[in-house]
């Protein structure tokens, strides 16, 4: 029997508030996801650093991950996470190679960083908190009684808090890389921003995977129990929510 393949990124907080052990090296992809996450990058400013040449950092950049994807067909393992990163490389690489500034190399990242702030603004704005969003949709999945579904976890106070904090604290961390990057970015430090890059990649990425399961992982635990309580006695009010 083949072991279920472990989920990644905000679908591994969907396991929070259960018994089993939380890694966070495989909620982020495992050593081999870090890798291929971050030698693109790596990459890209050690080459341009060293020798100028952007025609040359683009090209080996961008075959390194072609030959990221290739490797893990070969292999048959999944490629999705690969073909998505190369994706995003792809469009980082044009833009860069477009606009003959290795600089705009991170223009992409800048403008997905601005779009999350926003788009988890609003949701603190309208009261649903969008990492709460994501993750209650990946761990119940819904396929019907939308309404009720997002009334059962947001009527739930202590939840719906631990929800709106973690996303308040992702909105600082996109908000932090644009403070320190931008200026980066406008003194044509490549060296320097593809360093700040990396620093506030991966490594962030980890720790706020973390800290997100530390401030869910009781209030979870707590709102699956208050549902087994309500199946176990289905002739019974369902318990009441605590609100505090």
């Amino acid at each position: 029997m083949t072991e279920p393949r472990k989920r990644t990124g905000l679908a591994s907080l969907a396991s929070a508030g259960e018994d089993e052990d939380f890694s966070v090296i495989d909620a982020i992809g495992g050593p081999r996801g870090v890798v291929e996450s971050m030698l693109p990058g790596v990459v890209f400013v050690a080459l341009f650093v060293i020798t100028s040449n952007l025609e040359l950092t683009v090209i080996v950049s961008a075959v390194l991950a072609v030959l990221q994807v290739i490797v893990r067909l070969i292999q048959r393992q999944s490629a999705v996470g690969a073909a998505s990163g190369l994706l995003a490389v792809g469009i980082c690489l044009i833009w860069a190679w477009q606009s003959h500034e290795a600089r705009n190399y991170y223009m992409f990242g800048f403008l997905t960083n601005a779009f999350y702030i926003v788009l988890l603004s609003i949701s603190l704005i309208v009261r649903v908190p969008a990492l709460g969003l994501a993750v209650e949709f990946i761990r119940t999945l819904p396929t019907e009684h939308l309404r009720a579904w997002l009334d059962d976890w947001v009527q739930d106070k202590p939840l719906k808090r631990a929800y709106t904090i973690i996303t308040a604290l992702w909105i600082g961390v996109f908000s932090l890389r644009l403070l320190v990057q931008v200026p980066l970015y406008l003194t044509d430090q490549v060296g320097w921003l593809g360093t700040a890059r990396l620093l506030m990649g991966i490594p962030f990425w980890a720790l706020m995977i973390w800290i997100s399961y530390l401030i869910i992982a009781t209030p979870i635990h707590h709102h699956k129990a208050l549902h087994a309580a309500a199946e176990e006695q289905p002739g019974e009010q369902e318990p009441q929510r605590p609100n505090a």
